[in-house]
């Protein structure tokens, strides 16, 4: 109390008795795999794909980092963290594992020839070719090749043929040309080069050359290093973690499904440690119905409430397919921020999805859908859509991953919005001042749909006395505070029940 020595007016300022409590972000992600350039093992915040291009380059080939996070952005994504792994410092059985980068010339595809740039720093798109008639005289079914830089004719290799012999186009230009050389394309569909066919040299995204082998550290690390997504229990903003270049390296052979089993299991087991965020976990690609199941039940045997798996994985068009890790972050955030942490992240459309690699049956769903695989489906006139929205949890009281997500959301705002209670007199006082605080959020919360009930009381229930603080407790300088929820859970099936009558027909929703 202030000391009142002299006459006059005096204004103090009194504390309220409750302080409220700030929700906090729901949906930040963190991604761990290879990039193209940027700082090795640190968590980098990104906001948008123009700021993670200029920290971290563009697409790679034989990479899913930059796709995943193009797809998270796309799908609504806000912040994110990204972790770049590779640079062979960190502490693992491979320590030359360092992944170079090798950039590759323009080129083209035309019929069943890959026009590649002689000089290798040749700008993108600065060279063109033409398959055109041939000049007047040249020999029947001959073609002439023009080879343009811009508008500007600057090569032309006339009576040139597919077959055999002098003339072959790719004898021809490979000994003429100072601008471009030939390869044949045994794979290409495009058959015999033809009149009429032209293309634009671009120059392919980088490739990022991943050693022959890994092992499961160079993707976890360490915390006292701060390598891998280990590096992540530095970050309390994290609420989702995915390594969508897992399973790329998979796809490399890089890495075996032992390796891939190992880092999925440390994912749960950081998720499960830190307790405030969620492992998005791939399935191994082109797996069907019977694989998929097979690999969730018996190769892997996941058990937690900190985990989701998603399946099939998402094509992009021009035949290439990413791990969903990426899109399903996407959504994530997009569902909390237009509904809210509390509605399951499912029956949204996924953005940038042309198709699915495996196209499922419903029967094929009634067999993964309980053993928690969320599926992604596609239906006529209504695109491409999250079906699922499951835990890897045998426990039903934590089947529905928005359950999970809206605790991990409570619990976290209650424990930050609380730590003013530290120190204070643990008295009857107190514990109104919290009950208080922590009612007045809840019912917010509840406003919001996001708790169970007509009314608060119906919601929730937060209890702080005597009973909860006996003297053996005080003496011991704790402050014990229970709190009950009732959380929505999700219309996961929709029942309609049709009956006939002799009026006609009635029909019950339940």
């Amino acid at each position: 109390m202030p000391s009142y020595l002299s006459p006059g007016v005096y204004v103090e300022e009194v504390d309220s008795g409750s302080r409220p409590i700030e929700g906090v972000g729901t949906a930040v992600a963190a991604f761990v795999g290879l990039a193209e350039k940027g700082p090795f093992d640190t968590p980098t915040l990104v906001s948008n794909w123009t700021q993670f291009t200029t920290n971290f380059g563009g697409f790679m080939a034989n990479t899913s980092l930059a796709q995943s996070v193009f797809a998270y952005f796309q799908n609504g994504g806000g912040n994110c963290y990204i972790v770049r792994i590779g640079d062979g410092s960190s502490p693992s059985k491979n320590g030359d594992a360092r992944r170079a980068i090798e950039s590759r010339p323009a080129q083209a595809e035309v019929g069943n020839m890959k026009v590649i740039a002689v000089d290798p720093s040749a700008p993108d798109r600065s060279l063109s070719v033409e398959v055109a008639e041939p000049d007047e005289g040249a020999p029947e079914g001959s073609v002439k090749v023009i080879v343009k830089r811009g508008e500007e004719v600057v090569e032309q290799h006339t009576g040139v043929i597919s077959g055999r012999g002098q003339t072959n186009v790719k004898t021809v230009v490979n000994n003429e040309s100072k601008l471009i050389k030939l390869e044949t394309v045994t794979s290409s569909s495009g058959g015999e080069i033809a009149k009429g066919q032209s293309a634009v040299l671009v120059v392919p995204p980088p490739v990022a050359e991943v050693p022959s082998t890994m092992s499961a550290q160079d993707y976890v690390g360490e915390v006292e290093t701060r390598t891998g997504f280990s590096g992540l229990e530095a970050i309390d903003d994290v609420t989702m973690v995915a390594i969508p270049d897992l399973m790329t390296a998979y796809a490399q052979e890089t890495i075996d499904l032992d390796t891939v089993k190992s880092v999925q299991l440390a994912m749960i087991a950081h998720c499960e440690l830190m307790g405030d965020r969620m492992a998005i976990l791939d399935t191994p690609p082109g797996l069907n119905a019977q694989q998929v199941k097979q690999w969730r039940t018996e190769t892997t045997g996941y058990d937690s409430k900190y985990a989701a798996m998603y399946w099939p994985w998402i094509g992009v068009g021009k035949g290439e397919y990413l791990p969903p890790s990426g899109f399903m972050a996407g959504i994530w955030g997009r569902n909390d921020d237009t509904r809210g942490v509390h509605k399951a992240p499912a029956n949204e459309v996924v953005r940038g999805a042309v198709e699915i690699q495996t196209q499922i049956t419903r029967n094929e769903h009634d067999l993964l859908n309980p053993s928690g695989i969320n599926c992604i489906r596609s239906f006529p006139g209504r695109g491409i859509r999250v079906w699922g929205a499951r835990t890897l949890s045998s426990d039903p009281a934590w089947r529905y991953l928005n359950i999970r997500r809206l605790f991990n959301y409570l619990e976290e705002s209650i424990l930050g919005g609380t730590n003013w209670v530290v120190f204070e007199p643990n008295d009857p006082a107190l514990w109104a001042r919290l009950r208080r605080t922590i009612s007045a959020f809840l019912t917010n919360e509840w406003r919001r749909g996001a708790l169970f009930g007509l009314t608060p009381d119906e919601a929730f229930f937060v209890k702080c006395d005597a009973e909860t603080n006996p003297s053996e407790g005080i003496d011991a300088g704790e402050v014990v505070c229970q709190i009950g929820v009732a959380p929505v859970k999700p219309a996961e099936f929709v029942i309609f029940r049709l009956s006939q009558y002799s009026g006609g027909t009635s029909l019950v929703a339940e």
